[in-house]
């Protein structure tokens, strides 16, 4: 378990943005056997395992022993509740120079005060290279106002201006770099050679084991990192199935997913298609093949707030550490169905491990996730599940160990059901 923990946490501290994330995976796999078909006009023959990486997502498979009959889906996420940097953040006012930012999703937004933050992302130059950034060590803070000056603050609650109240400090006095000059000193260009940038503001402490009995696993972007981890190790570690293995991890589910390369785009379709036409099927076979495919939605589940019971169904309300939650919703939030929750218990049967259910409030919506778009888009049956977690959508959240690993365990049986 230790190993594998630390190989989450190497994933987790390597990959602060999606297309960081996106490259660590792409070593993984390239390491493990499958062929990069991302820039291939047209998929040679004779196919392979391989994948499709685009900006911050990738579609990645193992072919089946069998003639493609079916396809075994597991979808993920890149991409995290954040503060990216504006186009043009400089500012300077008392003596500070900051920089604005833009809030991404729902980030709790009180996490990203008074931490330590570093700066990610990636440069696009006149020749239409990319070039990927990240510095870890602390450079920017969003500070409080001190209570002296808020008196009243710990009684009504904290609230924050978007705009006013989380521009980030950088610097101090009259001579600094400029936004851009920084970004250039990373990636060894001049200014002039950089057209865009996009770059975001990260937790600099790096993920760890937490608590005294080292139970928790504590990092930013565990929504939803940890669950791409548990989906690639899995088909990593699948060798030889029966049936063709897909595992899709898609950016910009955070804002709706409706991007060229978010769930609601062609990426999945178009590569599945491709991989289809490969192994001999008709556009007729492949309609047929969809229809008999399944998918594995992962992306985290509330765990029980220790501070917060009252916030959940009781008896629907997974437990850290006590496996991974199938999510359920009946106004399609989540995609489960009957038939593919029996899928799911299934495979955590197989693998032996425990499963829980997450059922919202009636009085408290829950959020969705890619699980209603893929089977919308694809009309494949879809489960959603995931890893009990606290703070989600915080700079750092938690979860527990032995979730992550029965989720990979999860993953890795419906992957040979």
């Amino acid at each position: 378990m230790s190993d594998l923990i630390s190989q989450v946490c190497d994933q987790l501290d390597a990959s602060p943005t999606p297309r960081h994330l996106v490259k660590f995976v792409v070593g993984q796999l390239l390491g493990s056997g499958f062929s990069d078909f991302t820039n291939q006009k047209s998929f040679e023959q004779p196919l392979t395992d391989g994948f499709i990486a685009r900006s911050g997502s990738i579609v990645a498979w193992r072919l089946g022993s069998k003639k493609i009959e079916q396809f075994r889906i597991i979808g993920a996420h890149t991409d995290s509740p954040c503060l990216k940097i504006k186009p043009r953040p400089d500012e300077s006012r008392f003596g500070w120079h900051t920089l604005q930012v833009e809030v991404y999703g729902s980030p709790l937004l009180n996490s990203w005060l008074d931490r330590d933050l570093g700066i990610a992302g990636h440069a696009v130059l006149r020749d239409g290279s990319v070039k990927l950034f990240s510095n870890a060590t602390p450079i920017a803070r969003i500070s409080q106002l001190a209570i002296h000056l808020d008196r009243e603050l710990n009684e009504r609650g904290l609230i924050l201006d978007k705009q006013l109240h989380l521009s980030a400090a950088w610097a101090t006095g009259e001579k600094t770099l400029d936004f851009l000059q920084w970004v250039a000193s990373q990636v060894d260009v001049e200014p002039e050679q950089i057209i865009s940038v996009d770059a975001q503001l990260f937790d600099s402490v790096p993920a760890r084991r937490l608590g005294v009995d080292q139970s928790l696993l504590t990092s930013g972007r565990l929504d939803n990192q940890a669950s791409c981890w548990a989906a690639i190790s899995a088909l990593i570690e699948t060798s030889n199935p029966s049936e063709t293995c897909v595992v899709a991890l898609f950016d910009h589910e955070e804002v709706g997913s409706t991007s060229a390369t978010g769930a609601a785009g062609p990426l999945l379709e178009h590569t599945l298609e491709r991989v289809a036409d490969l192994g001999g099927l008709s556009r007729i076979d492949y309609l047929q093949a969809l229809s008999q495919s399944s998918c594995v939605s992962a992306d985290n589940s509330h765990a029980v707030h220790h501070n917060y019971p009252e916030r959940h169904d009781h008896a629907h309300a997974p437990i850290v550490n006590q496996g991974p939650a199938l999510k359920l919703n009946s106004n399609q939030r989540y995609a489960t169905s009957s038939v593919s929750a029996a899928m799911f218990v299934r495979a955590c049967e197989s693998a032996n491990i425990e499963h829980q259910m997450f059922v919202s409030k009636n009085n408290m919506p829950c959020g969705t996730t890619i699980g209603p778009i893929t089977a919308t888009r694809l009309g494949i049956d879809t489960v959603d599940v995931g890893i009990p977690q606290l703070s989600m959508h915080s700079a750092r959240e938690v979860c527990g160990v032995s979730d992550l690993i029965a989720m990979q365990k999860a993953l890795r049986s419906y992957l040979t059901l």
